[in-house]
């Protein structure tokens, strides 16, 4: 395990200072060089640095090179191959330190990357002086200066690094690109290149030379004018998407740069989803994020899928397609049902491929408001897999009536085997409108019969509802009776109070058969929020069939995008499909599943202290029993009302309250004319109150001391008020701290952003409750810590004014 401000290095294995330029550009690259260039890692070195000598007498070598790779494993320093520079500079300094490098070493080829853009030169000597050439690319392992970019479409190879390069791409574009600056238009050329790329790999046999390459040797125009004719064969290929007015307009430079930039690998084959990574790299968040889309990750669609596992025969859609990543990781699949089926039946590869071109037409389809997005899942479901046909723009919310004809015919409610989506979410984005709600029963308000505990619909139309909240509804609408769906939902849809008529109607339509809580980051960098993806089976449900859990920590990527190996999305369509189990991986009976779906909730140590507060001795109640009232705080948000101590009144904060009792240093102090507000006037507290966190560090308690009655409790805290005739206050604060009551609360907070506790959940803790001669022998200590930290304040202040008084 790495210490603080310490990595482990890639390559030799030793511990190095984590540097922003080590993290984001030496390990980085390192890990490039084995991964998609083919090197091995004995030719390579990082820590300890190799050194360029100053000149021949240099012994030690002045210069020390970020990264140095050799022509073989012996790393003698006549056979240095390429010289990596990982400075965080600009491209014109990047490039003089590189050719100074290279001049001062035997290697014959460099590279400057620093994180956000790569520069690739050779070096070579013309009567003699020394000369640099700016390249596509390095060779690969085992390659020189004449087969960089002449590969077979067999030796192309997928990678996890292509956000990375898209990176690189898009930063190149920005700042050298003639003609078009703004990330939409640069994202549109660079998508049609990927097009052309994607269209090659289709269309090239194996053993075949690709045509989307960038040679060394060539002219740029002769690269510019195959590329070109590669993008022409598109817009052929695909007339229904393509217009004939579509262009590439990026100049000569900038299409060499990208074409040299993707050649060496495989996009049909990537492990990541190519047009979705292109699209977040360039644009992100000002293109999805302000309609409350995000682009799903492709481990989290590859495990949605497993999950699902479509056949061949399943009508399968995504009603929020995007650029069309389910559908393509789905379509994949199906596909390779489809192989293992018909091989084994004999039948010839033109017979095969004419059956999974028929499967993708008639049984994908697509849906997406975009405009833009819709026509790039159009072509990349037909590059893939020639299903066209069955993607649409169109609002899925909308009544159905309003879609194309073409589109009500191919897309019917009641009739999809397999629905896989991530919605649009937020607040930010409502829908309004009396025609489009009143289609829907999550349209109306809800209200919570009290004597059946059921919650039923008005006739009270809402003004304005989430998108999410519709898209369920929609999506079961559009399932047949026994079809599944999978749901990329925000967590704190799962665990909401006001939304438990929403899990109410999931469970009276169908069968929540699996719950996957993804890691916070997953989303990132575009956007940090808890979601998890709900698996439900539309019908009558099999009360046989156990109910998957799965809570996962790791995604691949930390929470600014860079790549992690660990990840934990990989493994659970394994965990799933073969019942295998884990500590955060299980399964429990469908009659175990609560009113909320929030999955740590069904932890096993959560569980197993529930199960162990039934064995007291003594008698177990609900906190709701013994409680008089329970309320959040006084929200007061404008830091003008803050004012000196002497001043004011004390305002307890989130930060003030530990285990320890509430800390003074934390405190602020309010203008005491705030007194009339109700809010606060509610909230002031006195010594039989408790005060609980209930958002961040959610459910640490704490008694009030003598010296803060009156103070105020801040809207972060849940302000509890009991029944001192059946609870000793400071007892009780003992037990919600203790590891009973810890257990209890870490298990019910949940949020899409900050874990929070509800009240609604906070009254049914479990309460162990004996006499109250015991409650007040353990309460007692309480009070004394709370009293003599009272007591020790008070004789600091005396001293403090005994000094003043000095003068």
């Amino acid at each position: 395990m790495a210490k603080k401000n310490k990595i482990i290095d890639y390559i030799s294995g030793l511990e190095v200072i984590a540097t922003p330029e080590e993290i984001d550009a030496v390990q980085v690259f390192a890990r490039q060089l084995v991964e998609d260039y083919n090197y091995t890692k004995e030719q390579i070195t990082t820590h300890p640095q190799f050194r360029v000598k100053s000149r021949p007498s240099d012994t030690s070598g002045k210069y020390p090179v970020d990264i140095a790779v050799f022509k073989n494993n012996d790393k003698r320093e006549n056979e240095v191959y390429i010289i990596i520079e990982c400075k965080k500079k600009k491209r014109k300094d990047g490039r003089s330190q590189l050719e100074d490098y290279l001049r001062l070493s035997r290697a014959e080829f460099g590279v400057w990357f620093n994180g956000e853009e790569r520069l690739f030169l050779h070096k070579k000597e013309k009567d003699g002086k020394v000369l640099f050439d700016e390249i596509p690319n390095i060779p690969l392992g085992g390659q020189s200066l004449a087969d960089i970019g002449r590969l077979k479409k067999s030796e192309l190879r997928p990678t996890h690094n292509l956000k990375l390069i898209f990176k690189s791409i898009r930063n190149y574009l920005a700042a050298n690109t003639i003609g078009a600056t703004r990330d939409e238009v640069l994202a549109q050329q660079l998508i049609n290149l990927i097009f052309c790329k994607l269209y090659d790999e289709k269309y090239t046999a194996p053993q075949n030379i690709v045509r989307f390459r960038a040679e060394p040797d060539e002219s740029p125009k002769e690269i510019e004018k195959r590329i070109l004719d590669l993008f022409n064969e598109v817009k052929t290929s695909q007339i229904e998407v393509f217009e004939k007015e579509d262009k590439i307009i990026l100049d000569t430079k900038s299409i060499v740069y990208v074409v040299g930039e993707l050649q060496y690998y495989s996009l049909m084959n990537s492990e990541r989803d190519v047009v979705a990574d292109a699209f977040e790299t360039f644009i992100g968040h000002a293109l999805k994020g302000g309609q409350g889309q995000f682009f799903t990750p492709r481990n989290v669609v590859k495990m949605i899928v497993e999950i699902l596992s479509p056949d061949e025969n399943d009508k399968i859609i995504d009603p929020a397609c995007g650029s069309g990543g389910f559908l393509i990781d789905a379509l994949k699949h199906v596909w390779t049902k489809i192989d293992t089926k018909y091989r084994e039946l004999a039948w010839t590869d033109v017979q095969i491929e004419h059956k999974k071109i028929d499967t993708a037409a008639r049984n994908f389809r697509g849906i997406d408001k975009d405009y833009f997005l819709s026509k790039v899942a159009k072509a990349y479901m037909n590059l893939i897999g020639d299903g066209t046909t069955g993607i649409f723009c169109a609002d899925t919310l909308e009544q159905p009536e309003t879609w194309n004809s073409e589109m009500q015919n191919k897309i019917k409610f009641g009739e999809f085997d397999v629905l896989i989506t991530n919605p649009p979410f937020g607040s930010k984005i409502p829908v309004e409108g009396k025609d489009k709600l009143q289609q829907y029963e999550f349209g109306y308000k809800w209200k919570l019969d009290k004597k059946t505990e059921k919650w039923i619909k008005t006739r009270k139309l809402k003004e304005r509802e989430e998108p999410q909240v519709l898209f369920i509804e929609r999506c079961l609408s559009l399932l047949k009776d026994g079809g599944k769906m999978a749901m990329v939902l925000p967590s704190g849809i799962l665990g909401n109070e006001r939304e438990t008529y929403l899990r109410q109607y999931i469970t009276e339509k169908g069968n929540l058969f699996a719950i996957v809580e993804l890691p916070f980051e997953t989303f990132s960098p575009n956007v940090t929020i808890n979601t998890s993806v709900l698996f439900i089976q539309k019908g009558k449900k099999d009360k046989n069939e156990d109910l998957f859990i799965s809570i996962n920590k790791y995604c691949g990527h930390d929470k600014k995008g860079r790549y992690i190996p660990e990840d934990d999305i990989s493994k659970v369509a394994d965990l799933y499909n073969n019942k295998k189990t884990n500590e955060s991986n299980f399964f429990i009976k469908q009659s175990f599943l609560e009113k909320s779906f929030v999955a740590k909730r069904y932890l096993q140590k959560y569980v197993d202290n529930l199960v162990n507060l039934d064995k007291s001795k003594y008698e177990t109640v609900a906190l709701n029993d013994i409680i008089k009232t329970v309320h959040n705080g006084a929200n007061i948000d404008d830091a003008s009302i803050y004012v000196e101590k002497e001043n004011g009144i004390p305002y307890i904060l989130v930060k003030s309250i530990t285990k320890e009792g509430i800390n003074f240093e934390n405190l602020k102090y309010i203008r005491k004319d705030l007194i009339t507000n109700r809010d606060v006037d509610k909230n002031l507290v006195s010594e039989e109150t408790i005060v609980m966190t209930r958002a961040g560090n959610a459910g640490i308690s704490a008694n009030v001391p003598p010296d803060l009655v009156n103070g105020v409790a801040s809207g972060f805290l849940i302000n509890i008020h009991v029944d001192l005739k059946r609870v000793n206050q400071y007892y009780l604060v003992a037990f919600l701290n203790s590891e009973y009551g810890q257990l209890q609360l870490e298990r019910i907070s949940s949020g899409s952003i900050l874990q929070s506790i509800r009240s609604s959940d906070l009254k049914k803790v479990k309460i162990i409750l004996p006499p109250l001669e015991i409650q007040n022998k353990i309460g007692d200590k309480i009070k004394e810590a709370v009293y003599s930290k009272a007591e020790t304040r008070k004789k600091l202040k005396i001293a403090n004014n005994d000094i003043i008084n000095l003068i």
